[in-house]
């Protein structure tokens, strides 16, 4: 079934005026979010774990042409965003995203994970460096996040594309992260840097 999938979009990709048309049917031109009657069969597409709880004020941009998956008896909680338009979104199990959070794939965020608030999490860029052209006209580009298992950020902070975050890390509030952090690390500031990592030796935190 994957590899019928796999080939169906190659010929979709193959074909411009084709994916045009199918992409116009999907996605609303100005809202840029899935039409009403895609979001009316999304429960077909989506895939969410047992116990998992996504709630009602969530906004859902999933369209069915990338992947979305939830896991188990992990929480999407009130005003969040979800996005895949550009890039797959995947959630591990145990998973808690933050009231206001915007995640925008391409992402992956592993298990046991705790977003705060207001953190954005994004694998997508807008191109611009052609000043012959508006900034609208020249695309996007991606790069995806991974957020390893056991992570926990702090509220307000920005999480930007190819940034990956290794496991039993901390990202402290407000920070910005546009490099990636090694696992048992502790990240602060703008733009964030290491301050902290975990020495198995003497079984401490220290001080970079």
């Amino acid at each position: 079934m994957k590899e019928k999938n796999h080939s169906l979009k190659e010929v979709i990709k193959a074909h411009p005026s084709i994916k045009h048309v199918l992409h116009r049917f999907i996605m609303h031109p100005i809202k840029t979010r899935p039409n009403w009657w895609i979001r009316l069969f999304s429960f077909l597409y989506l895939k969410r774990g047992k116990g998992s709880v996504i709630y009602r004020s969530v906004r859902k941009d999933l369209p069915p042409f990338n992947h979305f998956s939830l896991g188990c008896y992990s929480v999407v909680e009130s005003y969040s965003c979800l996005n895949n338009a550009v890039g797959d979104l995947t959630i591990g199990d145990y998973t808690r995203i933050g009231l206001h959070n915007t995640l925008i794939g391409p992402a992956h965020i592993g298990n046991h994970v705790n977003l705060a608030q207001n953190i954005t999490v994004t694998g997508l860029n807008h191109n611009y460096l052609d000043v012959s052209c508006r900034i609208d006209e020249q695309g996007v580009s991606t790069e995806k996040v991974v957020i390893n298992d056991d992570v926990w950020i702090g509220a307000n902070s920005v999480i930007l594309p190819g940034v990956i975050i290794g496991e039993h890390s901390v990202i402290a509030a407000g920070s910005v992260v546009c490099r990636s952090v090694p696992p048992y690390s502790i990240c602060a500031g703008v733009p964030a840097k290491v301050i902290k990592t975990y020495n198995f030796s003497t079984e401490k935190w220290e001080k970079i």
